[in-house]
């Protein structure tokens, strides 16, 4: 059963090797690896934290609207949390 789902990434922007798009086409592929279908890609830009979390003072947020199963959001979760890139991730169902 696929439903609607919005999750909030926040990008480690010290680790990033190449530019931020690069690494946002890469998290997506994870979205499609695991049969999720993309519908937006909101990048919300850097924003600084309200304080320093793991040594980093901000973030490059991006916010994902896709389609998938309650299965492939845990495995996308698991698979993101293995991302040494991603310093942060939240999915919530949408309506």
């Amino acid at each position: 059963m696929s439903r609607k789902y919005q999750g909030l990434i926040v990008l480690n922007t010290k680790a990033i090797e190449g530019s931020v798009d690069e690494l946002v086409a890469a998290v997506s592929s994870e979205f499609q690896a695991e049969g999720a279908k993309i519908e937006k890609v909101a990048q919300l830009g850097r924003r600084e934290f309200a304080y320093n979390a793991r040594h980093l003072a901000s973030g490059h947020y991006v916010n994902y609207t896709f389609q998938g199963s309650p299965d492939s959001v845990a495995k996308i979760q698991s698979r993101l949390r293995l991302n040494e890139q991603v310093h942060l991730q939240h999915f919530v169902r949408v309506a």
